[in-house]
C-alpha cells in the first residue's frame, strides 16, 4: 500500500505539471514537455494496482485534439461544458483511487490500530509513575522503547489516510527529549491529542456492510409474517470481539467521553477493561464527570458470581487515581442471584464505586437502538 501511495503522489505532481498546459479554448499543437509528461503518466499508471477490481485508467488528453474540439465547439457556437469535464477526468481517477486506498488502508490495519492504542494506554502511566513532574532526567528504559516503537508503527500505518489535527509535533519533539517533564506533557496533552487521531482512521466509518442482494422495497411489499428477532447470537464473538462491541457502544452513547482500552485482552487480570468519563448533567445547569470503569464478561455458559464481584472490587484499586466513582460489569450472559445482591448491598451503603450490572438482556436493549453495531459484529444472520 506504501508503494501505492508513492506511486499516486507521483501522478498527482504529474498531473500538477500537466494541468496548466492543457488547452483552454481553441488552440492548436502541444509541447515537448508536456508529450514527455503523457508518457510519464501512462508508465506510472501501471504502478497503481486495483483496489477491489478498479483503478485508474484514463490516460493524460491529447492536448492537439482538445483544443481542435474547442474550435468545433466555437464552430457550432456550443458551450463546451463536456469537453471540460472530460479533461478533469484524470484528476478525478485519482481523487476516486486515493479515497479507495484509504479506505483498504483502513480495513486492514483496523485491529492493529486497536491494539497498539492499547499498549501504549498501558504502558504510558507505567513511564511516569515515580517521576517528579518538573524532573529533567532523561528516560530510557524498555517501557518507554515500547511506546516509541509503537508509536513508529502507528504512522507507519496510517500513511496519508487521516488527517493529523493531534500534537504529533510536540510528541516527536518530547519523545526526541526525553526528559521527565517532557514524558508528563504526552501522557497529560500529546497522546490524548494524537489519539483522536488515531481513533478516527480504524473507525472506517466509510466502508458498508454486507448486505443481501434484494430490493428492500420488494421485500418489504411481501408482508414478511413472524416475530422480529430480539436475541442475539453471542456465540458468534469472542472475547475481544465482546469488548470491541463494548467500547464501540460506549462511544455511542453522547454522555460518554474518552472511552479508552485499559489492557490487551486475556492479560494478566487486574479486573477491568475499558475506562471511560460520564458525563452527568442535573437541572440547575450543574455538568461534572465521574470516571466509569467497564469490565467485559464474554460467558455465554456460566454466569457472574458473587465472588467475581467482589474480586472485581477489591482490584479497582490499582487502577486509581484518578478515583473511579462507578464500576459496570457487562456479560453476554447473566448474574447469579447472590451477586446481584453483593451489588445492591453495596451500593445501598452508600459505598463506592457505585456498581451496574449489564447482563444480556440489558445489553440486547441498548443494541437495539444501534442497528448497526449488531450488523458491523455479526450479531444477528
Amino acid at each position: 500500500m506504501d508503494r501505492a501511495a508513492a506511486n499516486l503522489a507521483k501522478l498527482d505532481a504529474v498531473w500538477e505539471r500537466a494541468q496548466p498546459m492543457l488547452p483552454s479554448g481553441p488552440s492548436r499543437g502541444s509541447s515537448r514537455e508536456y508529450e514527455d509528461l503523457r508518457r510519464a503518466w501512462s508508465v506510472l499508471l501501471s504502478g497503481l494496482p486495483p483496489i477491489d477490481g478498479w483503478t485508474v485508467t484514463e490516460e493524460l488528453p491529447d492536448a492537439d485534439a482538445a483544443g481542435q474540439a474547442f474550435i468545433d465547439y466555437a464552430d457550432i457556437g456550443e458551450p463546451p461544458f463536456a469537453l471540460m469535464n472530460q479533461l478533469e477526468e484524470p484528476s478525478n481517477q485519482l481523487d476516486e483511487y486515493r479515497f479507495r486506498l484509504a479506505q483498504a488502508r483502513r480495513r486492514a490495519i483496523h485491529e492493529r490500530l486497536d491494539d497498539l492504542t492499547s499498549t501504549i494506554n498501558e504502558t504510558l502511566p507505567q513511564v511516569v509513575e515515580s517521576v517528579p513532574r518538573d524532573s529533567n532526567d532523561r528516560l530510557e528504559d524498555p517501557t518507554t522503547a515500547v511506546i516509541e516503537d509503537a508509536i513508529s508503527e502507528i504512522e507507519r500505518l496510517l500513511g496519508d489516510t487521516t488527517e493529523r489535527g493531534g500534537r504529533w509535533t510536540d510528541l516527536h519533539r518530547h519523545m526526541h527529549f526525553g526528559q521527565g517533564h517532557d514524558w508528563h506533557d504526552i501522557v497529560e496533552m500529546d497522546w490524548p491529542s494524537v489519539r483522536a487521531d488515531i481513533e478516527a482512521a480504524s473507525l472506517a466509518e466509510s466502508d458498508p456492510l454486507p448486505v443481501p442482494g434484494i430490493d428492500l422495497g420488494v421485500a418489504a411489499s411481501a408482508r414478511p409474517a413472524g416475530a422480529a428477532s430480539t436475541g442475539l447470537s453471542w456465540s458468534a464473538l469472542d472475547d475481544d470481539g465482546f469488548e470491541r462491541l463494548l467500547f464501540d457502544l460506549l462511544r455511542a452513547f453522547p454522555r460518554y467521553q474518552n472511552v479508552e482500552w485499559l489492557m490487551k485482552t486475556r492479560a494478566a487480570d487486574r479486573g477491568r477493561d475499558l475506562s471511560a468519563e460520564r458525563v452527568i448533567q442535573d437541572d440547575g445547569g450543574t455538568t461534572r464527570t465521574e470516571r466509569v470503569i467497564i469490565q467485559a464478561k464474554h460467558w455465554t455458559t456460566k454466569s457472574v458470581g458473587p465472588a467475581d464481584v467482589t474480586g472485581t472490587l477489591a482490584a479497582l484499586s490499582l487502577w486509581e487515581p484518578p478515583p473511579v466513582r462507578a464500576l459496570v460489569i457487562a456479560t453476554s450472559g447473566r448474574f447469579t442471584t447472590d451477586a446481584v445482591a453483593v451489588a445492591e448491598k453495596h451500593n445501598a451503603d452508600g459505598k463506592l464505586p457505585f456498581i451496574e450490572l449489564w447482563p444480556d438482556s440489558r445489553l440486547e436493549t441498548l443494541l437495539s437502538q444501534r442497528p448497526d453495531l449488531i450488523a458491523s459484529h455479526g450479531l444477528r444472520p
